[in-house]
């Protein structure tokens, strides 16, 4: 299934052209990459949709390599989170390097290409994003401006059969009621379809829940909303006296990589 980008000009548009570029230029200096995002999104799922750029999603520790590159190439690259994106532009449109999630839970690993699937995008054979790495990162986008719920659902809807369900689990591990949520969200939209949630992974959630519902309320005031959306939980940091979950050392961020990240999401 070839996915047509008619906002950027269709097959054969000089935004598509941009893109091939630079994937045999990444493919030419050893960077290994995986095509994400709305092109993925519509061969996993068969929902097309209207998009203006192209995911690529490196590992953390190709993502200096594949700016040197670009740029070698005589393209403009940089980073622009330096916990998770970089960026990719010529004068015809520009390309989000990926190398983990905006809160610093999913990042790119060996996993993410091990478990990867080829498919052809634009005229190309390329591994995409496996469906369970896909879920576990657009699991957390709950901005107000931005919603993955349904991409979750769609997901879940086309692929619930053959999910690795295990490691699905294993991705959220401390987070695993966001999963439950979408789980229950899931059996909520397509009701016909919820016996295709594993009950094993379904029950093993609910007895998670059950046992802390029985426990006491944790001791540290801790907003874990951080983790869902950039914005929309800060004024519980700074006037409900919570600490922010996504600082170290129990969060993936620093204070810096929070900072930038709050003054410039994607």
């Amino acid at each position: 299934m070839e996915l047509a980008n008619p906002e950027a000009g269709g097959a054969g548009s000089p935004a598509q052209e941009f893109y091939r570029q630079v994937i045999a230029t990444l493919q030419r200096a050893g960077v290994p990459c995986l095509v994400g995002g709305a092109y993925s999104f519509a061969l996993q799922t068969r929902v097309e949709r209207l998009t203006k750029d192209l995911d690529l999603f490196v590992r953390p520790a190709d993502v200096d390599r594949a700016i040197a590159a670009a740029r070698a190439a005589g393209f403009r690259a940089a980073i622009s989170s330096p916990h998770w994106l970089a960026k990719i532009e010529s004068d015809h449109g520009f390309i989000d390097v990926i190398f983990s999630s905006g809160n610093g839970i999913a990042t790119v690993d060996d996993e993410w290409f091990a478990h990867a699937r080829e498919e052809q995008v634009l005229g190309l054979t390329m591994p995409v994003c496996p469906p369970e790495e896909t879920i576990w990162s657009k699991a957390f986008v709950m901005e107000r401006s931005r919603f993955d719920g349904a991409d979750v659902a769609h997901l879940l809807l086309a692929r619930a059969d053959s999910l690795d369900w295990e490691r699905l689990v294993r991705r959220f591990g401390a987070n695993w009621r966001v999963l439950l949520a979408h789980l229950i969200l899931f059996g909520f939209i397509f009701p016909t379809e919820r016996h295709r949630v594993p009950r094993a992974a379904l029950d093993g959630l609910l007895a998670r829940l059950a046992e802390e519902a029985a426990g006491p309320a944790p001791a540290d005031k801790v907003c874990r909303g951080t983790l869902l959306s950039w914005h929309e939980y800060l004024i519980d940091l700074e006037y409900g006296g919570f600490r922010d979950a996504r600082l170290r050392p129990d969060g993936p961020l620093t204070p810096r990589e929070v900072e930038l990240w709050t003054e410039r999401p994607k």
